[in-house]
Order: C-alpha cells, then structure tokens, then sequence
C-alpha cells in the first residue's frame, strides 16, 4: 500500500470513527432491532388508535369507510365507485379472490399485477400506524405492488386489528410474522403510503396524482375472519 493510500483510508478511517464503532456493534443493532423514539400519541385502547387513524387519513385527503366484515367488502368497493361516479372496473388483488364478489354482479373484477389502463385497484394492507394515518403494504405474488401505485384510484381494505398505534409496533409484527422459524421469506419491498399522492413542487400548488393514485380510499374491517 503507498503512503498515499494509506494516508487517504486513515482519514476516512478517523472520520467514520471505526475505532469506537467497532463491526460487531453494527450486528449486534441489525439483530438486536433497539426501538426508536416512539410518539404517545398513539398509545391508546385499539379503538381509539382506529379512530385516530382514519382521522389522520382522511386528514390527508384519503376517504374511510368501516364495515364489520370481509363480506362487505364488495358492497362497500361498489358504493364507492358508485358515490364517485367511476367506473365499475377494478383491479383485484389475489389475497382477496376468498372475498364473496358474486354478490355485486355489476363489478367486472380482473386479478394480478395492474396495467396502465386499469381504473382502479384493491389491495390488502398490511398494517396500519394511527399516529399518522399511514397503511403499509408487503410486496408478494399475493399483492403485487403495482396495485397501490398504478391505476389512478386505489381501494385499501385493512382489518382493525392490525392498525398500530406507531412505527415501531408495524415492524415488530413484521419481523414476528417473517422471523427466523417462519417459513415465509420477509418481503422484498415495505410500501408505506400516507394518503394519495401529491406533490406541491411547481409554485406549492398541492397537487394530487402527479406520482401515483390520485383518490385513496380505505375500507376498515372489524372482523376480517369473517
């Protein structure tokens, strides 16, 4: 190694600080997972965490309805689409084929990964963080993540039981689901969405779609074993 070298990785070495930060340090935090400052807002009793929540999404222009089972699901896409005048065509994620969509004949439902002429899309959230009004979505061939980001509208359904009250509490149920003893593999992408997509780049005039769906509207179950 010349002089040259050796003075150059010495500086870096002195700027990264290796000597107090040693690499087993760094393992010891990925294994260990220490939880970040969590807000109190939304400590609460799981009702109130999914009060909370719809409050914070509809407060950034996303839509709620709450129903008590998986099979209102469809009766509750149709009224939506309906109430907004849009068509009645929609992009099904797999993890909802076990939904009973018979019961609204008027849906023409197609499945899989979404294409730039689909209308509309319904996905399966993941979780939910009442803090901010935040769903978070797993990526898979159960729930391909084109649907949350592609068609124009996007339907979300979320069990009350898995909204959170922040951050931290999503993680830790995502690593317990996908830990070391469980046969699935942890996801490639963690989609976390706030809201539709906006962007106030051009003189701060909010403007709604420019990268992603324009409308959000979630569908809250009580009962998703239903």
């Amino acid at each position: 190694m010349t002089d040259a070298r050796r003075e150059i990785l010495g500086t870096l070495r002195s700027a990264l600080n290796r000597n107090q930060r040693p690499p087993n340090a760094a393992r010891r935090r990925l294994t260990e997972h220490p939880v970040n400052l969590v807000p109190g807002r939304g400590q609460a009793d799981p009702e109130t965490q999914v009060g909370l929540f719809s409050n914070e999404a509809i407060r950034v222009e996303a839509t709620i309805s709450r129903i008590d089972d998986m099979a209102g699901v469809p009766g509750a896409v149709s009224k939506y689409l309906v109430e907004n005048n849009l068509p009645a065509e929609i992009r099904v994620s797999p993890s909802l084929q076990g939904v009973p969509w018979t019961g609204q004949p008027m849906l023409n439902l197609t499945d899989g990964i979404a294409q730039g002429s689909d209308s509309a899309s319904i996905s399966r959230a993941f979780g939910g963080v009442a803090e901010t009004g935040t769903l978070v979505f797993l990526s898979g061939p159960e729930n391909p993540t084109t649907l949350n980001f592609v068609p124009p509208i996007h339907i979300a359904v979320i069990a009350a039981t898995d909204i959170d009250g922040d951050y931290e509490a999503v993680w830790a149920r995502l690593r317990a689901q996908f830990g070391p003893e469980s046969a699935d593999f942890m996801p490639r992408t963690v989609n976390w969405i706030t809201g539709p997509s906006r962007t106030a780049d051009i003189e701060q005039t909010l403007l709604l779609g420019a990268h992603g769906p324009q409308q959000l509207h979630i569908i809250i179950v009580d009962d998703p074993e239903t």
